[in-house]
């Protein structure tokens, strides 16, 4: 989940001219940035997030700071940044990808893997998907559990901010969204804005494959 926060108000065409912090130029939050302009939620309307938003690279424990004391606009948070801010009553959200359209619908993270590693260890490479799938099961049965683990593994802090955030991330939809027509609206987007050059249908041709994650939806049923 991406969530933008603003320091002053929630209006989203008050972002012109504005400082807003992300992970670093190309990174996850940035390409999440990028996208929001043209994805059916009109978060960015009008603006040319390249001339019309000044970029910091800043790291989000800084970011959460800066914001804090005014010194910059917004940024890009994920859990369980937002459940903190929100608990100290410091900023407001102008989008939550978790709920709000188009974003909800669609896949937030892809399991990604070498291409010659999958195909010479079908079975290895199944066992690591199928550990992903059951790791999330675990949070969406028994979320403070894993808020538990995030905290005593330095992930997050403090625990009942991590533990709303946990409760808040659908987990157990993975077997409901499409994986393809999440590759398909996120590499639309991403090309659209020039941060790649493959087309939706190069990418899905070239660069999917879903025989493991069909197989796993048979054999992890709920």
């Amino acid at each position: 989940m991406a969530t933008v926060f603003y320091d002053k108000d929630a209006n989203p065409n008050a972002l012109k001219g504005k400082t807003i912090a992300i992970l670093g130029y190309g990174s996850q939050g940035h390409a999440q940035a990028q996208n929001l302009r043209d994805s059916g939620y009109k978060v960015i309307v009008g603006l040319d997030p390249n001339r019309d938003i000044h970029w910091v690279a800043v790291p989000s424990a800084e970011s959460m700071r800066l914001l804090a004391e005014g010194k910059i606009d917004g940024f890009l948070a994920f859990p369980p940044e937002p459940q903190e801010l929100r608990a100290k009553k410091i900023g407001h959200v102008i989008v939550n990808t978790i709920t709000d359209r188009p974003w909800s619908r669609y896949f937030c993270c892809s399991v990604a893997g070498n291409r010659e590693f999958v195909r010479n260890h079908p079975v290895a490479a199944k066992r690591a998907v199928r550990a992903i799938l059951k790791t999330a099961d675990l949070c969406s049965r028994e979320p403070e559990r894993a808020a538990r683990l995030l905290m005593e593994k330095g992930y997050a802090a403090p625990v009942d901010s991590a533990l709303e955030a946990v409760r808040q991330i659908p987990y157990g939809m993975w077997r409901h969204y499409d994986p393809e027509d999440t590759v398909r609206f996120y590499s639309l987007r991403l090309h659209e804005v020039g941060l790649i050059k493959s087309t939706p249908q190069k990418i899905l041709s070239q660069g999917t494959d879903w025989r493991i994650l069909k197989e796993l939806k048979k054999e992890l049923k709920a």
